[in-house]
């Protein structure tokens, strides 16, 4: 849901100091981030740094386990002699970036909820998740009901969320997210979580129930589709569910939440 963070961003994992150069160091481990897998000669050459330079810096970064080098994959006919090396960042290296961009994305929400009210980062939220039901919306609109679930976890994995979908326990379906870029954020502006279960319903077409979060210490975010006939229970009925004092998840419904 977040943006990205300029060029300046220090890389500043917990334990690592990248000592009196780091601001070249992290552009370094930006541009593998961003651009990666790419050879110490094309960083040179992006960043304007001497083959020396660029090798200093990546000597560092890779004994830090921030970057690490491959081989390169041969394109067309391989040519003899030794494979080009390339750096790519570590999964140590891309949190390192994740919790920076953590930081300022909760400093802007505090600033935010302190400013203009609680209300303001809730709508802050929704906005955020607008774009990602945008662009769901056309793919699940024209798949039968039966199949939609499936498609929003291809859907979020291909954002990057790690996401897979099966039957649920006790009826319905469970749609499950291994992976959260904002969980840490999220931990404190539960906001954007019930953004993403509103976002659910209006997509899946039916009641939608988040059963945990990763923001809350869980390993994986699991959100549990209620079945397709949800819809014919009564006005009594569903009102009588919905104010039982015993339910402490949230639910949210095609409409927008509990």
């Amino acid at each position: 849901m977040g943006g990205t963070a300029g060029t300046g961003t220090a890389l500043t994992p917990a334990g690592h100091e990248l000592g009196a150069e780091t601001g070249t160091r992290a552009r370094v481990a930006r541009l593998i981030l961003e651009h990666g897998p790419i050879t110490a000669s094309a960083l040179g050459e992006r960043l304007g740094l001497t083959s020396a330079a660029i090798r200093r810096h990546l000597d560092h970064l890779v004994s830090e386990g921030m970057v690490e080098a491959r081989d390169a994959r041969p394109v067309g006919r391989r040519r003899r002699g030794r494979p080009a090396r390339v750096f790519v960042i570590t999964g140590a290296g891309r949190d390192a970036f994740v919790h920076g961009y953590d930081d300022l994305a909760a400093s802007a929400l505090r600033f935010l909820a302190e400013k203009a009210g609680p209300q303001a980062v809730t709508e802050f939220a929704r906005r955020q998740v607008a774009d990602l039901e945008r662009r769901y919306r056309p793919v699940l609109a024209a798949a039968p009901p039966q199949q939609r679930v499936r498609l929003l976890a291809e859907a979020l994995s291909n954002d990057g969320y790690a996401a897979s979908a099966g039957a649920a326990p006790a009826g319905g379906e469970q749609l499950c997210q291994h992976h959260c870029p904002v969980a840490h954020v999220a931990a404190e502006f539960p906001e954007l979580c019930d953004a993403e279960v509103e976002a659910f319903a209006r997509l899946l077409g039916t009641p939608v129930r988040r059963l945990a979060t990763i923001a809350h210490g869980d390993g994986v975010c699991t959100t549990h589709v209620s079945p397709r006939d949800i819809g014919s229970l009564t006005a009594e009925a569903r009102t009588q569910r919905d104010t039982d004092p015993q339910r402490h998840d949230r639910t949210s419904r095609p409409g927008g939440s509990a």
